[in-house]
């Protein structure tokens, strides 16, 4: 998907090619973090202020832009920043990016099972208490969400989404990568994206219970 505008130049309009905003989402602990870091492997650029620092939940690093986190109060002015690169935003503020730029998703999909036991993690390691947590009704919340996303996505002239399966990934890289490359139409460097693919960090794997 291209967006194009009109320049002009004297009595002349040339057509101008704006590159899209290549957009990285899904829930949290889905592996954003992860397709961010393939990307940057693959020879796209993350638009990242690295003000949130690599931690044992996250230790190749959060990738992530703060003021992505201002969306749903109005500051998109950024957004022209991020036209050529890869940004992250949490599925939850989707909604609130403006029409007026055209945008390719990523969107990572994890089961839910494999989601919450990892946000327990991270809740321990906070030092928090993780029993403050219904994983019932989270799941529910966040399997509500998804649907009203999924809507959202489908509705809108000006985006393109590619599901992304975390399992597949994990399980098999390169046919995930070979997708990622046909969907953003550019020339990618899928080998060091297979690299980024770190097997040991699928530390939340829920293995289905034989038949």
């Amino acid at each position: 998907m291209k967006n194009i505008f009109s320049k002009m130049r004297g009595d002349q309009s040339t057509p101008v090619t704006v590159q899209p905003v290549t957009i990285v989402s899904g829930l949290p602990r889905s592996g954003t973090s992860m397709m961010m870091k393939m990307l940057a492997a693959g020879g796209i650029a993350p638009l990242t202020d690295e003000l949130r620092a690599a931690d044992k939940d996250n230790p190749k690093g959060y990738f992530e832009f703060e003021r992505v986190k201002q969306l749903d109060k109005g500051d998109v002015a950024w957004l022209p920043q991020a036209r050529g690169k890869a940004v992250k935003i949490i599925s939850f503020l989707l909604q609130y990016l403006p029409p007026d730029e055209t945008y390719k998703v990523i969107f990572l999909r994890r089961n839910l099972e494999e989601i919450l036991a990892s946000q327990r993690k991270m809740i321990i390691h906070r030092g928090e208490d993780p029993d403050q947590m219904d994983d019932e009704a989270v799941a529910a919340m966040f399997t509500r969400h998804i649907e009203l996303v999924e809507q959202w996505l489908r509705r809108r002239p000006n985006v393109e989404t590619l599901y992304i399966h975390y399992t597949d990934v994990m399980n098999e890289p390169a046919g995930q990568i070979a997708r990622i490359t046909r969907f953003l139409d550019q020339p990618l460097d899928e080998a060091a994206m297979t690299q980024v693919v770190d097997p040991h960090l699928y530390r939340n794997r829920q293995v289905a219970a034989a038949a």
